[in-house]
Order: structure tokens, then C-alpha cells, then sequence
């Protein structure tokens, strides 16, 4: 195995670093200008809101491409482009003198995002780590990541007040261009999946099951009430008779809460499955929603209120990767996330903008209702995404195929039940010949290639061997790492595997004298 040179603490701390900084310089900061924009441009506050709004659904457009890419080549070289050309979208922004000018930087400034925020994080991330770590890597990016708004907002206002609008943007975007150009470029690694994993074959398969939609109907809903209740909730609370200094102050919570709301789900993913925690997180959202019209004109209701809805601030940002790569594995985790990603930024744009209309129309009481059974749909949706995982295992084990449940094929289930790859056979996969995971192998905290060994002259992978800390993978033995392997076999210990390849040489095919071995290039 070729050694790494960036240490996975190094990664994950370079990568929260540039989350901050990017969601602060890229989305957060733009709010601050709205004021001395109007003025200087001479629009009026909805034009000029449109401008990132139209950044959103453009970094939800290119979402896909960007997420083919980050499966080919990894997030290095697109992160570093991506950290660049947002840094010079901010400074072209500093210069703009129209409204059309305006829309044409943030619709760049929307490409930018889609290469260095979250959805392109999330894939390096969980390219590189195992399920094991993969959840304390995600959790420990977001939670620094979760304070951009509180330290950006004030800072922004600050080189606003001292500077001016447009020498602010200049600074901010030497800020960005210093701090994530060079820790993309030397400290971020990302593993591409193989050239023969066949990565559209994986999106095909996924996008014709019900689980996949049942995520994207998950989090599309989650995601639209959480976007309303970001935009409108301060309006709210002053509507409900609140001074505005308590509302913002009340409605700043919201940020603090979700990095709360990520530690306590992540917590808690220790003993129960992802989806069913999700689930329940989005269900107390919904009951904040149904709790603010009735007990939201008290101080402490409000508050009350404000507090379990931020709880499931932030979750879906983590759970969604996780289900993700539980179910699909590694090899195309981009390509689904960002077809996942488009709807679901499609959501974020526009709900905000359908509550405001509903809400001149019938009133706020009519928007907490449509919040409330937007997060109960996305509850309900993770909670038969749940059960339909189960009833596929449990057909699997009836019919002596156990882990036939998992549709595209994966090694492991960060809720405990490892699933066999592809239709659950030992020694079938799908159709890309990727091994054990949808097309990816996890061993010993190291990502591998996928495919690698479940084509027929593959050894030492489904059907073949066991090898240290694989999970849920057909033909191995009961080991002290392993989970839930079907059929008996030896354990990694033995020196040997199912399949007669010695265990220590976790590449080597049967008859291969040379025993192969495979890992990630740095």
C-alpha cells in the first residue's frame, strides 16, 4: 500500500478550517452587504436576495458534474481550482456597479460553492475513512464548521463599518484565497474510485429503487422547512410581538443548536440506526413548528420553541452522507450525493420564497403547519427507509441469501447489520464488478479501489476471503472484526482466507504469484 503523507487529523482539521471560511466569505457574508448595496447600486432588497438565491440553485445545477469529477479524480485538484475561483468571484464582486453584474458574479460565485463546500467535503471524507471513522470525521468538520455564521456575520460587519462594502470584499477574499488555496492544495486527499468501476451503472441502479427516493423525499422536505425557518424566523417572532433585538437574538440560537443537535445524533448513532435518529430529530422540528404559533407570544415558549427546532439544525447535514455511503458504499458516493443534491438545493432556494407569499396570503400560523408536515413527511420517509432496508434483509436470510437488501451493494451499516454486496450471494456483486461495497472495499481504516476482486478471477472478497475489518462481507469466517458474515471461513488470524489467499496480502488474486496490493495514491 502506498503511504499517505497527510496525517487523517491533518485533513479533517484543513477541512474544517475551509468550510468555515468558505460558508463565512461565500453565503453567510452576503446578508451584511445587502444594506450598502441597496444603496450604491440603487436596488431594492428582494433583487438583490434573488442574486444568492440564484448562487444556490447554480451550485445545485453543477452539482452533478462536480460530483462525476470528484469520483474520477478526487477532491484535491477541484478543491483547490474551486477555493480560487471563489476567492476571485468575491473580488470581481467588489467591482460590481449593476444589479446584472451582481447576478452574473454570484452565479460564478455559485460554481465555486458546489466545488469547495459541503457536498465536496463530504465526499473526500468519506472516500478516505472507514464507517467506523467516517462518522467522527464528518461530525468533527461540522461542528467547527456550524460557528461560520457567528464568526463571519460580526466580522464582516466590521470591515463594513471600518472599510466600506467593497474594500471589505477585497479583504475578504484575500482572507479566503490565503487560507484555502494552499490547504486544498497540499493537505486535502482524496481516493478516485478505479477506472472499471462503473459509477453510472451504480447511479442507474440506485435511482430506479425506492430507497433512493425515499432519501431524496427525506431530505427535501427536512431541508425546504429548515431553509423557511432560517429565513422567516426572526419576521416571525416579531410578528408575534417580540422586540427585534429578542427575535435575532432568539433566531442567532439556531446556529449554536445545530452543532449541538450533530453532537447528541452522532451520539446516539452508537446504539441506534441513522435513519431511525434522523427521524426522530426532524419529528421534534415538526413539534417546535406545531409549538411556536401556540405558545410562541411567551418569552420562554419562544425560546422553547427556537430550541427544538435548532436541535435538527444541522442533522440532515450529517446523516445524509452517512445513509449514503452505508448503502452505496464509496465508489460513487459524488455522483449520487450530487444528483441527491439537486433537488434538494432546488428546495432550499425556493421554499423560503413560496413560505413569504403563503405567508401574505393566509399568515404565519398556515407557514409553522406547512413546516410541521414538511418534517414529518421527511420523518416518515426515513422511518420506511428503515424498514425497507430490514424487510430486504430479512427476505435475504429467508431465502439463504442474507444481506440481499442492500440494492447496489455495500460492506457495511453504520446501524450494525452488515449487508453482503450486491444481491447478497456470496461471490456476486454488481454488475461494475465492484467488490463488497458498491463498487468499494474498506479495510483497516483505508478505502480501496472498488471492484478489486469480485470479478471472477477476484480472491480474498466476497466469496473469497475475509480481511481484517471488512464488514459484511459474504464467505468469511467469524471473526473478533468482523460483522456478520455469511457462511464460515477463516478468520484474518489464520494466515489464510476462504478463498486460499494468504490473509496478510489483501489484494492478491488466486494465481497471482505477485499478491497485488492495493490502496490510495496520495
Amino acid at each position: 500500500m502506498i503511504a499517505r503523507p497527510t496525517s487523517p487529523a491533518r485533513m479533517v482539521a484543513a477541512l474544517a478550517i475551509t468550510q468555515t471560511a468558505g460558508y463565512g466569505v461565500l453565503y453567510y457574508a452576503f446578508s451584511v452587504f445587502i444594506p450598502p448595496m441597496s444603496r450604491d447600486l440603487r436596488a431594492g432588497v428582494a433583487e438583490l436576495t434573488g442574486a444568492i438565491t440564484l448562487s444556490v440553485l447554480v451550485s445545485g445545477l453543477v452539482a452533478p458534474v462536480v460530483g462525476r469529477r470528484l469520483d474520477r479524480h478526487g477532491g484535491r485538484g477541484l478543491m483547490t481550482t474551486g477555493s480560487l475561483l471563489g476567492a476571485l468571484s468575491v473580488l470581481a464582486w467588489s467591482q460590481v456597479r449593476s444589479v446584472a453584474e451582481l447576478y452574473v458574479v454570484c452565479g460564478v460565485l455559485g460554481v465555486a460553492s458546489a466545488m469547495v463546500l459541503y457536498e465536496a467535503a463530504f465526499a473526500v471524507i468519506v472516500a478516505w475513512f472507514d464507517a467506523a471513522r467516517r462518522a467522527r470525521a464528518l461530525l468533527a468538520v461540522t461542528v467547527v464548521a456550524g460557528f461560520a455564521s457567528s464568526v463571519f456575520l460580526p466580522l464582516t460587519g466590521v470591515l463594513v463599518e471600518l472599510y466600506g462594502w467593497r474594500r471589505a470584499l477585497v479583504i475578504l477574499a484575500a482572507g479566503y484565497a490565503v487560507t484555502a488555496v494552499p490547504l486544498h492544495a497540499l493537505v486535502v486527499r482524496g481516493r478516485a474510485a478505479p477506472p472499471h468501476a462503473d459509477r453510472r451503472e451504480i447511479v442507474r441502479t440506485a435511482v430506479r429503487e425506492r430507497p433512493f427516493w425515499l432519501l431524496a423525499a427525506a431530505f427535501l422536505t427536512q431541508t425546504g422547512a429548515v431553509a423557511v425557518m432560517g429565513v422567516l424566523l426572526v419576521t416571525y417572532l416579531i410578528t408575534l410581538g417580540h422586540p427585534p433585538v429578542f427575535a435575532a437574538g432568539v433566531a442567532g440560537l439556531l446556529g449554536v443548536l445545530s452543532v449541538t443537535g450533530r453532537l447528541v445524533t452522532t451520539g446516539l448513532q452508537a446504539r441506534w440506526p441513522v435513519a431511525l435518529v434522523t427521524a426522530a430529530m426532524f419529528a421534534l422540528q415538526g413539534l417546535a413548528a406545531v409549538l411556536l404559533p401556540l405558545v410562541g407570544r411567551d418569552t420562554v415558549g419562544a425560546v422553547v420553541g427556537v430550541v427544538l427546532f435548532g436541535l435538527g439544525f444541522g442533522v440532515a447535514t450529517i446523516a445524509r452522507p452517512a445513509l449514503m455511503a452505508d448503502r452505496y458504499g464509496t465508489a460513487a458516493y459524488a455522483s449520487l450525493s450530487g444528483a441527491l443534491a439537486l433537488p434538494i438545493t432546488v428546495a432550499k432556494a425556493v421554499a423560503p420564497l413560496l413560505a413569504a407569499g403563503l405567508a401574505q396570503v393566509t399568515g404565519y400560523p398556515a407557514v409553522m403547519g406547512a413546516v410541521a408536515a414538511a418534517c414529518a413527511l421527511g420523518a416518515l420517509a426515513l422511518v420506511a427507509y428503515e424498514r425497507d432496508g430490514r424487510s430486504r434483509d430479512r427476505a435475504g436470510e429467508l431465502s439463504g441469501h442474507p444481506g440481499q437488501g442492500r440494492s447496489v451493494g455495500e460492506g457495511e451499516h453504520t446501524g450494525g447489520s452488515g449487508r453482503s454486496a450486491g444481491d447478497g450471494r456470496p461471490g456476486s456483486g454488481p454488475p461494475t464488478g465492484g467488490g463488497g461495497r458498491c463498487g468499494g472495499e474498506e479495510r483497516s481504516g483505508v478505502d480501496l479501489p472498488a471492484g478489486d476482486g469480485e470479478r471472477p478471477s477476484g480472491g480474498g472478497r466476497a466469496g473469497g476471503g475475509a480481511s481484517p475489518d471488512d464488514r459484511g462481507r459474504a464467505g468469511g469466517g467469524s471473526c473478533p472484526d468482523d460483522r456478520e458474515r455469511a457462511g464460515g471461513g477463516a478468520c484474518p488470524g489464520d494466515g489464510q482466507r476462504a478463498g486460499g489467499d494468504a490473509g496478510s496480502d489483501l489484494g492478491r488474486r488466486p494465481g497471482d504469484g505477485g499478491g497485488r496490493t492495493e490502496g490510495a495514491s496520495a
